[in-house]
């Protein structure tokens, strides 16, 4: 199956994964409530993982994403896709958004970010979602498993183990959800190109998205 066809497949399936998402992340913190606020409010922290950064700095996509979401995992070829044909043009961020009704979106996030204290960001974010059927929608812990992830990737296992147990790591997860909630995020994965909330059908979106940007 092409590319682009997984794309609109996952799509179609976000619109009921995003209206479930909704509902339950209604019920951990109420969005923002002047959404003119919201329009003025930076998608980008200092802290936030970048995958690319051009070189001009002109146009930035940001992607609010779940680990356990499978819409994010059949998306996630399209967006290495795009990384390529744009690459040196396009600004490439990542940003936590763990569902609240996934068993392990939060134990992902903070493996992810215990890995990017080691330098080790982007490989261990490619490896959850290239193993996402083996671990997405169980009910059970799979905090384990992302530990020999860490292993396989060469991580140092003392140190993972300690961001993990360490209460700030989930914190700069929450972080990145708080900022999704009042920017008005619903559900993942959300994208944001130069600050502007895009809705998105296939990856020519977001492709017509970063030409008319890079144009202006």
């Amino acid at each position: 199956m092409k590319t682009s066809s997984k794309w609109n497949i996952g799509i179609a399936a976000a619109l009921v994964v995003a209206a479930t998402a909704a509902i339950v992340i209604a019920f951990v913190q109420p969005f923002a409530e002047d959404p003119a606020e919201a329009e003025t409010m930076s998608v980008i922290e200092e802290n936030s993982h970048r995958l690319d950064v051009a070189d001009d700095g002109k146009v930035t996509v940001v992607e609010f994403l779940d680990f356990e979401c499978e819409v994010c995992g059949a998306v996630y070829p399209a967006i290495e896709q795009l990384r390529e044909e744009y690459a040196g043009r396009v600004t490439f961020v990542v940003r936590y958004f763990p569902i609240p009704g996934h068993q392990n979106s939060m134990n992902a996030a903070i493996a992810v970010e215990a890995a990017a204290q080691q330098g080790q960001f982007e490989a261990m974010y490619s490896q959850m979602f290239d193993t996402q059927a083996e671990w997405g929608e169980q009910q059970v812990s799979k905090a384990d498993l992302f530990r020999s992830f860490a292993d396989e990737l060469g991580l140092d296992l003392a140190e993972y183990d300690a961001a993990v147990a360490d209460p700030a790591t989930q914190e700069r997860v929450q972080t990145d959800f708080d900022a999704g909630l009042d920017l008005g995020v619903e559900g993942t994965p959300t994208f944001f190109v130069n600050n502007e909330k895009l809705t998105i059908e296939s990856i020519d979106d977001l492709r017509g998205a970063f030409d008319q940007a890079l144009a202006e």
